[in-house]
């Protein structure tokens, strides 16, 4: 038994010191040997290590992967016109040099990111100041990001760190004068609807104009036309009755006769007092005549 118990004694002690001296380095870290508090050693290769039992030797793990910063706040950005925009931005960084990250943050990265932060704002507030609001919102947003990572590049250094990249994600303007904005924008987009309403009008007066001129040079032609056609069709009837007529002179003053009397009895109201030897009454009395000849024989 006192054989077992030591063997068994001398596995544990195996474990224990297996265990205080091995370690696993993850291919997403970074493991710091520490000896009685200085950095020895950086390890960067993924795999099974081995150190010295603690305290001689420690191992701390820094995160190597890509992290992200957000803008913990959203402070007014005055343009070059001083107008005032509300910037929301984020950060993609990576720790680069592990023994110039502790040194200088420790092995808490929020340290980092608390340090960040102030600087990205304040270069960020540089490329802004530079630039007005309509290139904010279109063309120079990429250039504006591109100058914040040029100006973070000797910061990042320092800091043991990469900035991979640097992202705008929203730019809008400081509550206080957005709605002075919105009114401006519906105003001027009043004026516009205003100028084309009466662009609309002019251009509607002005073809009314010249429809209403067109028709009226179509009813002067037409009318011309129609005169010229009576005309021509009162020369023609004038020639016929003329011809017809000058056959029979006789049968012409009989025809003559009855148009004046159609024309002067339109109505059965109409009354004419006349003496019944009038000449305008000769027809009449000469019909009268015919018709009572046969009755004398």
């Amino acid at each position: 038994m006192n054989r077992i118990g030591t063997i068994l004694v001398g596995v544990l002690l195996a474990i224990i010191l297996a265990a205080s001296t091995l370690f696993v380095v993850d291919q997403r870290q970074f493991a710091v040997v520490y000896a009685l508090g200085e950095i020895k050693e950086v390890i960067s290769e993924p795999g099974l290590k081995l150190k010295l039992p603690a305290p001689l030797q420690n191992v701390v793990f820094l995160d190597r992967r890509i992290q992200t910063l957000d803008s913990p706040e959203s402070r007014p950005i005055f343009t070059a016109e001083k107008k005032s925009l509300v910037i929301d931005w984020l950060v993609k960084w990576r720790v680069t040099e592990p023994k110039q990250f502790i040194r200088n943050n420790g092995v808490d990265i929020r340290n980092a990111e608390n340090r960040l932060t102030p600087i990205v704002q304040a270069a960020l507030n540089e490329e802004v100041t530079k630039r007005t609001v309509g290139a904010m919102l279109s063309a120079e947003r990429e250039k504006v990001m591109q100058g914040v990572i040029r100006r973070l590049g000797d910061d990042a250094k320092s800091f043991g760190i990469e900035v991979v990249d640097v992202r705008i994600k929203r730019v809008d303007f400081a509550a206080n004068i957005t709605e002075s904005v919105y009114r401006r924008m519906e105003s001027e987009r009043k004026r516009v609807a205003n100028e084309l309403r009466s662009t609309g009008g002019a251009e509607g007066e002005k073809i009314r104009a010249d429809a209403d001129r067109q028709r009226e040079i179509i009813v002067a032609e037409a009318y011309r036309d129609a005169q010229k056609l009576k005309g021509e069709g009162d020369a023609k009837a004038s020639a016929l009755y003329a011809d017809s007529f000058g056959k029979d002179p006789q049968f012409a003053q009989f025809y003559r006769s009855l148009e004046a009397y159609r024309a002067t009895f339109r109505s059965k109201s109409d009354v004419m007092v006349l003496d019944q030897n009038n000449d305008f009454f000769k027809t009449m009395r000469g019909a009268g005549s015919a018709s009572a000849a046969p009755s004398k024989k």
